[in-house]
């Protein structure tokens, strides 16, 4: 694909789906170097405006919004993208959508797990006859308690799906079962398995939900689990075209899922990668294997394993560190040509702008930076747009740094 002006199409961006909001544009200076700052509503702030498969509750996942805005200017048909952070697959579930080649990497096995049964979309019928055949026993019990979250009669169902998903080599149609299933363990609606609790991409320990069952006077009611796995299935699938459909199972026979350390992805050729769409651990905020405990029970992972794997840097010259490396690597495996969207936010109250950190990570691995976009949302509330506040903690708005190969 021949050089991109992406800072000429930001400056005149205009949305067929909004009013025209004209691009503000500032350069500032970053270790030396002049940095342009884009700045307009780049995407609807909308929950609803993408394809219902990316419905799939994870911690700080970035809305699909962002990822299709560079693969649609920044790749063609047949590219492919990569996540060294992948989630719960938002950019390469967007990717597959759009006729992408993908790569996923987390180093949490929970992501593939997430994300790769999202490319072989199932025939409804047959998902019901497979549920339909899992036997549930009477007597099954857990091997820890978990009576505060799920109906005794809910716990059995859990318990027999669980040791059918365990003992067998999953299909495509086990392996769809397995990632709805795992999505609805807990959450704060009668479409989970659970009794009212956190939303489902944060688990609490069951003493906290003890003490939310006390506060509430809740008692766990019973759960269809087959009727639930089924009706989030329809949802899911909901509103996918033939093409889309297509597209994904392509996309999803070459994917490669990796649970390397995103520094060091010896399995990916060099040169190999068009577009990189990403975001990164920041710092310490997301416990991402504690908010996961009961996910990982489910699918037979140890989280305490898991949780010796994250890299979790404590302040800003660790974060640094690890993501110098980050970007060296993402180096050795962009073709010439090729991008890197990395997208940050501010945390700590606003004081850390890691955008402005990325900037001489990604030139010392020998990248250019073509700029910093900050997507702008309607519902933010913001006395400088240049610091944008709307939260008191966690991350405040997408700032995505742009570099080219």
């Amino acid at each position: 694909m021949p050089d991109f002006d992406i800072a000429r199409h930001l400056e005149n961006f205009s949305s067929p789906d909004r009013a025209p909001n004209k691009t503000q544009i500032e350069t500032i200076e970053i270790a030396g170097r002049k940095v342009a700052r884009f700045v307009n509503a780049f995407w609807t702030s909308r929950q609803r405006q993408a394809a219902s498969l990316h419905e799939v509750a994870y911690r700080a996942c970035f809305k699909p919004q962002l990822p299709r805005l560079f693969i649609e200017l920044l790749t063609a048909p047949g590219d492919v993208v990569y996540d060294p952070f992948a989630g719960r697959g938002t950019t390469i579930i967007e990717a597959g959508l759009l006729g992408r080649n993908v790569i996923a990497n987390d180093i949490n096995p929970l992501s593939a797990m997430l994300a790769r049964p999202r490319f072989f979309i199932p025939d409804l019928a047959a998902l019901r006859e497979r549920l339909d055949a899992i036997p549930i026993r009477k007597n099954a019990k857990s091997n820890i308690d978990l009576s505060m979250f799920y109906h005794p009669d809910t716990l059995r169902e859990i318990i027999a799906l669980r040791a059918y998903l365990l003992k067998k080599d999953a299909d495509d149609l086990d392996a769809w079962i397995k990632m709805v299933a795992t999505n609805r363990l807990t959450g704060h609606s009668s479409g989970f398995f659970s009794v009212y609790t956190l939303p489902p991409n944060q688990a609490v320990s069951a003493q906290s939900q003890e003490r939310i069952n006390r506060q509430r006077a809740q008692v766990p009611p019973y759960r269809d689990t087959r009727a639930l796995i089924l009706k989030k299935s329809r949802q899911l699938i909901g509103g996918l075209t033939m093409d889309e459909i297509a597209n994904l199972k392509r996309a999803g026979v070459c994917a490669r899922f990796l649970t390397s350390d995103a520094r060091a992805t010896r399995a990916i050729k060099n040169a190999s990668v068009q577009l990189t769409v990403t975001s990164p651990p920041f710092l310490d905020i997301v416990q991402y294997a504690q908010d996961n405990w009961l996910r990982c029970w489910f699918n037979g992972i140890d989280e305490k394993i898991i949780a010796q794997k994250i890299t979790t840097a404590h302040n800003l010259a660790e974060w640094s560190a690890v993501m110098q490396a980050v970007f060296n690597e993402l180096y050795r495996i962009t073709r010439r040509g090729g991008w890197v969207a990395f997208e940050v936010g501010e945390v700590r109250n606003a004081k850390i702008k890691l955008d402005e950190s990325i900037v001489p990570l990604g030139a010392n691995a020998g990248f250019e930076c073509r700029g910093i976009l900050v997507n702008q949302q309607t519902f933010t509330k913001t006395a400088n747009i240049w610091g944008v506040k709307n939260n008191a903690r966690g991350t405040n708005t997408n700032r995505v740094v742009m570099f080219c190969k």
